[in-house]
């Protein structure tokens, strides 16, 4: 299995986690949703697999870039 770093596209705050560790995620499900200048958008997985971490939490700020999740797909 392959190690898959999920990353935000944004800066904002993390305002929602939907996944928890030991989910198993299809492409295109959402993880995390993050607010940014009062819009929520979606930190979706590419890939299926399993949700190993989630590396932050609601109310957590988030850079551009910021590795958010990890999942073995």
């Amino acid at each position: 299995m392959a190690r898959i770093e999920i990353k935000s596209e944004i800066t904002g705050t993390v305002w929602q986690v939907k996944s928890q560790p030991g989910d198993r995620v299809e492409e295109g499900d959402t993880l995390i949703v993050i607010e940014s200048m009062k819009m929520e958008i979606p930190v979706i997985t590419e890939d299926a697999g399993t949700v190993q971490e989630i590396l932050v939490k609601e109310k957590d700020p988030v850079a551009e870039g910021q590795v958010v999740a990890i999942i073995d797909g």
